[in-house]
């Protein structure tokens, strides 16, 4: 399939800067584009890319100068970033109608009570449990094992080599990707006078809401009593690990290979970085930032606030105290300076 540049820019409600007849059929990074490919400019670090990119389009924000000549033809837009990821998903959507998958593949197991909806894909090898509820026009992949009295909302996706346990919800348009296990036992041990541990029994379920996505071989652990809950427009990247009775709220994202210990809470809006650790029992306000590596030990009231470091304190305080730890050895050969001539200057006087 190819598009001009004029039929992106209208799509995009964008402007054209160039050859509007042009038109691309593929995508590619600015630094390897070829001729007949689309790339954008959102990212200032890559703009030496744009002046020898050999890309037929590239797409770029409205207030972005150029320093110099581009051979490519330009789409203006009011952000790359967003009217990008826009564009693929356009894409994305076409392509996926062109080969929509649909029907029961064989073999595969479907307990005799659970409810189908219409036009589902359940691909071989997957299995169904009993009572479960899978809406209309969700796909199931070859391996996927859903457990008993599981509800799974229209439009999901669950892929390859998931695990979703037993009393799972799932709202709609929500993607699961290969490896994750969701509804797994939370940690829960009680320790013994005679230093053994006792089970605790993990009672409740997991509760997932609608447009949250789940990165490949993240697992969520079901609530000890009530939910472990992913609120709406949440999305989680690879490796993550959400223990028991979290609740990670409203399009707030996680980056990979962080750990969430139980019963903490994430207001809306957060941004976790990578390899973030943060112990449990804590609230952490909307739109909390917490930079990659950090770990948090203390809730977080003020919402907006940035957090980096371990223990994690407040941003830019503790850029200011990186900084100055850095300057450490010069500061303490300077000292050492002024209490040398400060005994020259004593010596001097006593005589």
């Amino acid at each position: 399939m190819r598009f001009t540049a004029q039929q992106i820019a209208e799509l995009l409600n964008g402007s054209v800067e160039g050859d509007k007849a042009i038109s691309v059929n593929g995508f590619g990074k600015i630094e390897e584009a070829q001729e007949g490919q689309l790339t954008f400019l959102a990212n200032p670090k890559y703009e030496p890319y744009l002046y020898t990119t050999k890309a037929s389009l590239v797409i770029m924000s409205n207030g972005f100068t150029l320093q110099q000549p581009v051979s490519a033809t330009i789409i203006r837009v009011e952000n790359a970033y967003q009217a990008f990821a826009t564009l693929l998903d356009l894409y994305n959507n076409m392509i996926k109608g062109s080969r929509e998958l649909k029907g029961i593949e064989q073999p595969s197991f479907i307990h005799e009570t659970a409810v189908i909806g219409t036009d589902v894909y359940i691909g071989a090898f997957a299995y169904i449990g009993k009572n479960t509820v899978i809406g209309n026009n969700v796909k199931i992949y070859p391996n996927a094992y859903i457990g008993s009295d599981v509800t799974i909302g229209d439009h999901s996706e669950i892929h390859p080599h998931t695990s979703i346990y037993n009393e799972s919800v799932l709202g709609k348009r929500v993607i699961i990707h290969s490896g994750c296990v969701i509804g797994s036992d939370g940690f829960g041990f009680a320790p013994q006078q005679d230093g053994t541990f006792k089970k605790v029994p993990q009672l409740g379920k997991v509760l997932i809401e609608d447009d949250v996505e789940i990165g490949s071989n993240t697992t969520i652990d079901r609530a000890t009593m009530g939910s472990t809950t992913i609120k709406s427009g949440a999305k989680l990247d690879n490796l993550i690990q959400v223990a028991h009775n979290v609740q990670i709220g409203h399009n707030s994202v996680i980056a990979a290979q962080t750990g969430i210990s139980g019963s903490t809470k994430l207001g809306a809006g957060c941004m976790i970085g990578g390899q973030v650790g943060i112990v449990g029992h804590l609230t952490l306000a909307d739109r909390t930032k917490v930079n990659a590596q950090s770990g948090v030990t203390k809730s977080i009231t003020e919402p907006g606030k940035a957090v980096t470091g371990s223990p994690a304190a407040e941003y830019t305080h503790t850029l200011r105290t990186q900084a100055l730890t850095r300057r450490l050895p010069d500061l303490l050969k300077r000292i050492e300076e002024l209490e040398a001539r400060l005994a020259a200057i004593s010596g001097n006087i006593s005589r």
